[in-house]
């Protein structure tokens, strides 16, 4: 927040992609399915592009040895977790609007569409917060963190999916329950296993 770089890059990429598909499927139309992809793919690609500066600055600006100096390891961690799910929080806020409008995305059950959105937050920044403290002390920071990000997301991103194709079905409740149940231990998974691994890599 102290360079605004992550909230400028998220909003800027987040407003593009989702005007340019919406443009391309404007004519054509395109399934609950594909909607659903495309949602999730855009939230993946905007994530990637500014989740990675919640470490990379403290090494950048020389801030890294003093927070590592002046607080615990597990504050850290969950302090810069918790900037990640409210940047991710303001970044779903912004595109589901966008997608209704833009994509014409009709939400049938909001009931599924509002735990699958905030569960899949929750498990995205898990992930990815652990990974930008890994990739911050190497040199080709960028491309790196979305490398390590795809294998470790891929779970998430397919249940996510799931889960808003069932949203967005009348008669999809039935499939939801599967994937909100593992969006939820994906999420206490990654948290809890970043929050366990989390010394090691702050102190290497």
């Amino acid at each position: 927040m102290r360079t605004r770089y992550a909230l400028n890059a998220i909003v800027l990429f987040a407003v593009t992609t989702v005007t340019v598909v919406g443009m391309g499927t404007s004519q054509t139309g395109v399934n609950a399915r594909t909607q659903a992809a495309l949602f999730w793919i855009v939230v993946f690609f905007s994530a990637m592009s500014a989740l990675a500066q919640v470490f990379v600055k403290e090494e950048e600006s020389g801030t890294a040895l003093a927070l590592k100096l002046s607080a615990r390891s597990d504050a850290v961690y969950f302090g810069k977790l918790l900037f990640n799910l409210l940047l991710l929080s303001a970044l779903q806020l912004l595109l589901v609007p966008m997608f209704i409008l833009l994509v014409g995305l009709q939400v049938a059950q909001w009931q599924i569409f509002v735990p699958v959105i905030i569960l899949g937050t929750i498990g995205l920044a898990g992930a990815t917060t652990i990974v930008a403290a890994i990739v911050a002390q190497a040199s080709v920071r960028g491309a790196l963190f979305a490398v390590l990000s795809f294998p470790l997301l891929l779970p998430l991103l397919i249940a996510a999916i799931g889960g808003t194709q069932a949203a967005l079905d009348p008669a999809g409740a039935a499939s939801a329950a599967s994937e909100l149940k593992l969006l939820s231990a994906y999420g206490l998974a990654m948290i809890t296993g970043s929050w366990l691994l989390f010394d090691f890599v702050w102190w290497a």
